[in-house]
């Protein structure tokens, strides 16, 4: 692996894997242009690392608060001053609980279906078709009137369906980050707090996707330096990112990204 395609694959990744634009599937196209033989092998190590410390940078001041509310909140219930029931008075502190409700279906999916999902990244044609659906899917999201994103409790059954649409983002081509906001958004979630949802929940998804699959032999086939520089790249790459969705998701513009996830698609069909 040559230090030229690590900074390329960390500059893709770090802009696909916030942008909703599939990381996955641009990652599988440009590979396959580069003549990389292991598609996967900088995708579950390298770049997830570099976007996973963007997220937790990016978001470091809501997981302060979920850590200091957590604690509170447990100490309350010891001493028998908050009943459970009274977990919405500490909101960062139900944030823990609704990820780690999303995080369970992702979890099965992943189980389930991660080696037919693998075999699907040897396939550009595949996520050539997958890439219109993420457009159609981020396209949808115009037809979402503001008075309907009203709410600002995520919930059980709410956390469960976005979990649901991280899962089935683990086939390449679909965007997780348009597929979870945009769930968030038709359950009538506030739009920040359907990106910021959106991005925490990503968090326990790539830290399980990259303990799964270390392997430090994998890093020797690299070399060191091009692995840490896939980290550092994609995670620059992936704050700015970062703050490009977040701002767009605010102002209702997701569906801009429609137009390119359609045409992307179209030409990757047509080059397979």
């Amino acid at each position: 692996m040559g230090i030229e395609q690590t900074i390329f694959l960390g500059i893709i990744q770090g802009l696909t894997e916030f942008l909703p634009i599939s990381s996955s599937g641009h990652l599988v196209i440009f590979q396959h242009l580069i003549g990389l033989k292991n598609p996967e092998l900088l995708l579950d190590i390298s770049l997830h690392v570099g976007t996973l410390l963007a997220v937790l940078i990016f978001f470091w001041t809501d997981i302060k608060l979920m850590i200091y509310e957590s604690i509170g909140l447990v100490g309350n219930l010891f001493r028998k001053r908050n009943p459970i029931s009274k977990i919405q008075q500490f909101p960062h502190a139900a944030l823990i609980v609704w990820i780690i409700t999303g995080t369970i279906p992702t979890a099965l999916i992943g189980i389930l279906f991660s080696s037919f999902f693998q075999k699907m990244f040897g396939s550009p044609f595949f996520v050539g078709f997958m890439l219109i659906v993420t457009g159609a899917i981020l396209g949808a999201s115009r037809f979402i009137p503001d008075y309907f994103t009203k709410k600002s409790n995520i919930g059980l059954m709410l956390s469960f369906a976005v979990g649901i649409a991280q899962g089935a983002a683990i086939i390449p081509g679909i965007s997780r980050s348009g597929a979870t906001i945009v769930c968030g958004l038709f359950c009538g979630l506030n739009r920040e707090l359907a990106g910021r949802f959106s991005f925490l929940l990503s968090i326990p998804a790539i830290i399980g996707a990259t303990v799964l699959k270390f392997d430090i032999t994998k890093i020797t086939e690299i070399g060191f330096i091009p692995f840490f520089a896939g980290i550092v790249i994609s995670f620059l790459v992936g704050l700015i990112a970062l703050k490009i969705t977040m701002n767009m998701v605010k102002k209702g513009n997701l569906y801009y990204f429609s137009p390119y996830c359609l045409l992307a698609g179209i030409v990757t069909i047509f080059i397979a």
